[in-house]
């Protein structure tokens, strides 16, 4: 356990030491989230001030809790496990004393939370002052939604574990990460709520892992639904993939060939 915090640690000061593309990011987070809550509000206005349960108040809060987890949850094609497969890189992996999974694991949980402290307060600060907020004031259910936010990290990691260990059978994976890229950003709710969508694509949607990425964390913080049952399916879903991810990569384990090696 030690030693998972401690690769948590490394993780988390190397990426905070970027500190031009964390200015960078957050400008562009900043002008986005102005963008996509004046779309949503207008959409809701539109509609007759509500849409799948969302009013003008909650699409803006929607929009911004969602630019607080852009960067905070892997919503963009990762490869780095694929080109570590790829390179042979994946045989120091197996010599170290924790398990692959385990320590990449430990990394995404550094980079998360690091990306999570330096956006969390410049995004709700400016979503307060310009298009509005609604928050929830019981420190529970603050810390209900932290938990939320660690299942959709995990979530998401896991989901592009098992695309790049595709690595372990095929040449080149960039096709089926940018595939699944574009699928994972309909479906998590990342464009609109997956609420508004029509009735069959919603329930398409909602047999996916994918809402449970980046819709579950938001809709804990505004309330909206059951947050416990929330919580629930996101931990049901972590324990599926982390399940069929050890098989994947043993299967693949028992049949790469790493030069050298």
């Amino acid at each position: 356990m030690r030693m998972f915090w401690e690769l948590a640690a490394s993780s988390f000061r190397r990426y905070l030491r970027y500190r031009v593309a964390i200015v960078a990011t957050m400008v562009t987070n900043c002008v986005f989230g102005l963008i996509r809550a004046s779309l949503l509000m207008a959409a809701v206005a539109g509609a007759g001030g509500m849409i799948g349960d969302y009013d003008a108040l909650q699409a803006s809060s929607y929009v911004w809790l969602g630019q607080c987890l852009v960067g905070v949850v892997q919503l963009w094609a990762v490869s780095d496990i694929a080109r570590r497969i790829k390179t042979g890189d994946l045989a120091v992996d197996l010599l170290r004393p924790v398990p692959p999974v385990i320590g990449w694991l430990a990394a995404e949980y550094g980079r998360a939370a690091c990306a999570l402290l330096i956006r969390v307060a410049p995004m709700l600060a400016i979503g307060a002052l310009t298009t509005g907020l609604v928050l929830p004031e019981h420190p529970g259910h603050w810390l209900l939604a932290l938990v939320s936010v660690v299942l959709a990290v995990t979530l998401a990691f896991q989901g592009w574990l098992l695309v790049n260990l595709a690595a372990l059978w095929v040449v080149e994976v960039r096709g089926y990460l940018n595939l699944y890229m574009i699928v994972m950003n309909l479906f998590c709710g990342l464009i609109v709520p997956v609420t508004w969508f029509p009735d069959w694509l919603r329930a398409i949607s909602l047999a996916t892992p994918f809402p449970s990425m980046f819709q579950s964390p938001i809709e804990v913080v505004l309330g909206i639904g059951t947050p416990l049952l929330t919580v629930g399916v996101q931990a049901a879903w972590v324990a599926g993939l982390g399940v069929v991810a050890h098989l994947v990569l043993r299967g693949g384990l028992a049949k790469v060939v790493i030069q050298g090696g």
